[in-house]
């Protein structure tokens, strides 16, 4: 397998939160009284050093460390875990160290602590400005803490943040779907995350749903905001995903460049690529973190893996590169599976011909046609 370099991130899952909101099907728990962060930080740690023989010599690109709420431990905490980690792993230079925070756990002191630890990016979770909506999302923050975000994450000493918004939500009008991204445009973050609300087995929202507007609305509320943000300084490079320039998200686009990353905590899935052996395993580790604790203390942290087939590594990579505005170059695909460009050729003929994708000077993107029906010529690349 002639893999070349392929990036490696970590990401790092913090499954407690104030309270689960109602459209969540993350991994995530209503926070006990005291948070076991000493306890939690140890398990991970440990949980990185039983990863290691499968990751030795490369360095991280990024980290991630994602929720639940992981803004709710403490920056002592943060910095407990990032100074294990870097004992454990060596760092490229500039690496990206992102760490997802709510309005309503942003207290300035404790995200000069989490600057300070090493993290030098944000990714906040507004959903919405609207105190209506923010109520009926189940959100414990309220609309005046979501405007104060941006100010507190700049005088905190960062220079790099997203912002999270949705729309499509219970009882949303275009009109306000607009002012919420308006209003996020205007706090001029350096990312925007912008998506659509869907009703996610496992949560409350799909057992008892809210009043949804209809398809039609959300695909003129798509549309309308795709032209606000086409206005804007943001460009857009993967289906929800808008940037300033040089402040794309390094650790997602690693993902669907079809990047290694490593993964620790409860219920965390990870990817990694064995060059030696031609083959690439996902993984993930037990989901209710009193169990993961315990099992990564004893050196059994995964609690399942697979070897991905040839037919799935093409489907996954389409799945994932497809997600890019600009598409990929098709040596990526040899790359980063090792497979020769011949398991993509019935899907790509078929594409080709519809008008869903172009191929240029040896690159791959969606037509403007084939983007608007991206989950359609993804289809085209699922073998039988």
């Amino acid at each position: 397998m002639s893999m070349t370099h392929i990036p490696l991130s970590l990401y790092i899952h913090i499954p407690w939160c104030i309270r689960k909101c109602p459209y969540c099907d993350f991994n995530s728990h209503a926070a006990p009284s005291g948070l076991p962060e000493k306890q939690y930080v140890q398990a991970l740690l440990t949980n990185l050093a039983q990863e290691l023989p499968h990751i030795w010599g490369r360095k991280l690109e990024s980290i991630f460390i994602g929720g639940g709420t992981p803004s709710l431990f403490s920056a002592e905490s943060i910095d407990e875990l990032l100074c294990g980690i870097r004992a454990l792993l060596p760092f490229r230079p500039n690496i990206e160290v992102t760490l997802e925070a709510n309005p309503g756990t942003f207290e300035q002191e404790k995200f000069k602590g989490f600057r300070e630890a090493g993290i030098n990016r944000l990714s906040v979770g507004i959903q919405s400005f609207n105190a209506e909506h923010l109520q009926i999302l189940g959100r414990v923050h309220n609309n005046t803490e979501a405007l104060r975000a941006a100010d507190i994450a700049r005088s905190a000493g960062f220079d790099n943040f997203n912002l999270d918004l949705m729309f499509g939500l219970p009882k949303q009008t275009q009109e306000q779907a607009l002012q919420d991204l308006q209003q996020a445009i205007d706090l001029n973050p350096t990312h925007l995350s912008w998506y659509q609300l869907t009703l996610e087995p496992n949560t409350l929202f799909y057992k008892q749903p809210p009043p949804m507007p209809d398809d039609d609305l959300v695909a003129e509320m798509q549309f309308a905001g795709q032209h606000l943000i086409n206005l804007s300084c943001y460009t857009q490079y993967e289906v929800s995903a808008y940037a300033r320039p040089g402040f794309e998200c390094r650790h997602n686009r690693n993902y669907w460049e079809f990047g290694d990353y490593v993964a620790i905590g409860a219920g965390a899935h990870g990817k990694i690529t064995n060059p030696a052996q031609g083959s690439i395993t996902r993984y993930h580790n037990h989901r209710q973190p009193a169990e993961y604790m315990q099992q990564a203390s004893i050196g059994a942290a995964r609690s399942g893996e697979q070897i991905l087939t040839p037919a799935d590594l093409s489907f996954e990579f389409m799945l994932n590169a497809l997600r890019l505005r600009d598409g990929f170059p098709i040596t990526l695909l040899t790359e980063r599976t090792g497979l020769a460009f011949h398991h993509l050729k019935a899907g790509l003929d078929q594409a080709l011909q519809r008008g869903l994708l172009d191929v240029e000077e040896g690159h791959i993107r969606p037509t403007a046609i084939g983007w608007q029906f991206l989950n359609e010529v993804i289809q085209l690349f699922l073998e039988d």
